[in-house]
Order: C-alpha cells, then structure tokens, then sequence
C-alpha cells in the first residue's frame, strides 16, 4: 500500500458539523483543546474552528475561549458576550494592527453565538472570551491606571511610576528595547514593583500587569535577536492560559496560529531554541492537551504586503511539491477531510515523515513562496488532529487599518 493510500483510508469526512463527531471522541474528557489556524486570514479555518468550539462548550461543558489577541480588547468582547450586549461594537473596536485578525464577521457570527449560549446561563456558569498575548503595552498600563484611580488609591505611586518609565520612551515599545540596549536603564524595577503591588488583584486588573510585565522583557529580548523574544511570549501565553483555568475552574479552547499551536518539538523551531504554547501545554498538562492544526492546498487570504500596511485579499497558490499541502492534495484532490493522529486502527506511516508544511502570516508574500512559509514538520507529532481543507477563501473583514498616529505595537517576527 502507497502512501496515498494511507492517507486516503485513514481520512475521515469534514463536510458537515456532524462530521466533527470522531474528534470530539478523541477530545474526550482533555481540559484544554488547543486550535490552530494555516494563516491569520482565511475564513474557512475560522469557521470550522468555530464550529468545533461550539461543539466543545455545549457537548463537552468547556467554560473559556482565549484566543492570541490582546488582554484588554478581549476584555471588551468578554464583557459583551457575558453581559448579552451585542460584542459586534468590541470587535469593530479593534485598533492594532492586524485588525483583520479579530475584527472580521466570522468572529462576529461565533460571538454572538457565545453571547446567545450565555444569555440562558447564571453568572457564574457563562463561558468567557479572553486574550493570551503580551503586545498591549500601552493599553494595559492605562487600564491599571484607571483601575487604581477608582479602587486603589493607595497604590497609584506605584503605578504611577512605571507608567512615567514608559512614557519617557514615548510609549513606543521599538524605541525602548532599542534604548534599553544601549544604556542598562530600564523600567524592569517599576514593573517588578507593579506586579508586586496588582499580582493578588481580580483577573483583569493582575492579566494587565502580568501583561506589562511580559511585554517589558519581550521587547527587550525582541532588540537582541534569537529565540528569546518569541519564546517569552509563548511562555506568557501558556501562563495566561494557566491563570484562566484556574479562575473560570473549567476547561478551556485556544484560538492561534499553527506556530503557536503545534507542538514546536515536531518542527525546526526546537533546533533553533525555541518553544512554543502547544509544546509547553503539552509538558505541562500531558494528556489533558488536545493539538488540532489546519491546512489548505489553495484559495484565497487576507494579509498585508508590509508589516502596518493595509490589508486585501491574495491569492494563495498551490502548494510547493514535496510539501504535506502538496501531498495532501494529490491524495484527496478536492476534497475536504479529518486526520486523527495516529487513526484509530490503522497504520499511517506518512503521519511520520518529515515534510515542508505551509504557515501563512498577517504579511504575505505568494510570489516568494518558493522561498518561505514553509516549516519542516512531523504533522504526527505536532498535532493530535488535522482539519484538511483543500481549497479555501479569504476572512471577511469589518473595516480597512486604521490610520493617523497610532504605531504599531507588533513586529514581523511574530506569526
């Protein structure tokens, strides 16, 4: 038997939400399901994500979305989708550049969904939304700020200086790893401080100084090279998610990118010193931890050609050969399928093998392709389920960028 016809007799369909049903089999009674996502901006890996995150919070009682987005613009969405608001306001609220990423109508279509699911639920039994990412510097001092104002007066030096540290840098993120660089002055001292103050707070006002404190070491880290910025983050990131279980007391969904999702040991990223979410989920909470990542052969996305720019839809071209998307294909030409890794009874040596598979971020480029996007992979180490999409199309955006004098507080270096 071929390869090809490995994949074929161990493919499951994916054409209906009913089709779902053997990975949630497989979920089974895990306290975290980790979902990935091929790029930032195709529409079908958001809503079959979707789709199955239903299915985890109405079959399998889990309390918590969080996503890879920022603490305080999730903050609004949670407030809304817990509080029967319509969450439509929140999420065209978004500012950082890419808003494309949250601000677009299938998140929208979920989150009123949520908000619905919630509404026929007491406060304490209401599944909330939540961001696990460390880029919102700027907005999560203000909201310290302005919750010390209002509940702890006592403590507003404290907060007060480690605002004034930042904002001798102009708030620009860029310009204090840079200057951090330079001179040994930083504001790490005022942050230790701040969270030495808010770390025995309630949720929101603790995340936005555990927030403060992982984006003073990640932009810090970011000036010097290597694999010390992106691993900060993701390590934040598991944090987070380890702080929310044990507020909510309930099993939760991620929302990420394949990078992030997929355990980084399977791929290239391990040889070069990193680590990532899936990965450290993985050592820390065993088989409690269900991966699922995404591919596509071809279709359509939403990017950017430059990091800030304004995005628009592109075309995604048929994936490198060699590639896992290639191989994929040419077993299942059109056609849509669920991967269990390893299947159920059946032997699929091609889970495996190492090959090229294709990660699209918020900046593309299709035409250099050839050249990039594509990570060394053993799909099954780095996942423990796999949603194939043949062909996909692009996200569909609420708004264009916003413009005027608000920087970008991320880089390129992140997926």
């Amino acid at each position: 038997m071929t390869n090809l016809d490995e994949v074929r007799r161990s493919a499951l369909p994916l054409a209906a939400p009913d089709d779902l049903g053997p990975l949630l089999e497989r979920v089974g009674e895990a306290r975290f399901v980790l979902i990935g996502e091929a790029s930032h901006g195709t529409h079908d890996f958001y809503t079959w994500r979707a789709e199955l995150t239903r299915r985890l919070i109405a079959d399998k009682g889990f309390g918590f979305v969080a996503v890879e987005g920022d603490w305080p613009d999730c903050e609004r969405i949670d407030r809304a989708v817990t509080t029967g608001a319509d969450p439509y306001d929140a999420l065209y609220g978004f500012e950082r550049w890419p808003t494309f990423m949250w601000a677009n109508e299938e998140v929208v279509a979920f989150c009123r969904w949520l908000r619905d699911w919630n509404a026929s639920r007491p406060p304490g039994e209401r599944c909330g939304f939540h961001g696990l990412d460390v880029y919102s510097l700027r907005d999560s001092l203000r909201a310290i700020r302005r919750y010390a104002a209002a509940h702890l007066p006592q403590q507003m030096d404290t907060v007060m200086e480690a605002l004034y540290c930042f904002e001798s840098y102009g708030h620009d993120p860029q310009q204090y790893g840079l200057a951090t660089r330079l001179v040994p002055d930083s504001c790490e001292d005022e942050v230790v401080n701040l969270l030495a103050t808010l770390g025995d707070g309630e949720l929101g006002v603790r995340q936005n100084a555990e927030v403060v404190a992982g984006a003073e070491r990640y932009y810090r880290a970011m000036v010097q090279g290597g694999p010390d910025s992106w691993n900060i983050r993701d390590v934040h990131m598991a944090d987070t998610l380890d702080r929310l279980a044990e507020h909510h007391q309930a099993k939760g969904v991620v929302w990420a990118h394949n990078t992030h999702i997929g355990d980084a040991r399977a791929t290239d990223m391990a040889a070069a010193g990193m680590t990532n979410l899936g990965q450290l989920a993985r050592e820390r909470h065993r088989e409690d931890v269900v991966l699922v990542g995404f591919g596509t052969h071809r279709g359509t996305v939403v990017a950017g050609d430059r990091w800030g720019g304004r995005h628009h839809v592109m075309r995604v071209p048929p994936a490198r050969p060699a590639s896992l998307e290639a191989f994929l294909h040419e077993a299942l030409p059109g056609r849509d399928a669920l991967f269990l890794m390893p299947p159920p009874g059946l032997r699929a040596d091609w889970y495996d093998e190492p090959m090229a598979h294709r990660a699209i971020g918020v900046v593309y480029h299709p035409e250099r392709e050839r050249w990039g996007n594509y990570v060394p992979t053993v799909a099954g180490r780095r996942y423990d389920a796999f949603l194939w999409l043949d062909e996909t199309r692009a996200v569909h955006p609420l708004h264009g960028e916003p413009w005027g004098d608000r920087e970008p507080e991320t880089y390129p270096t992140a997926m």
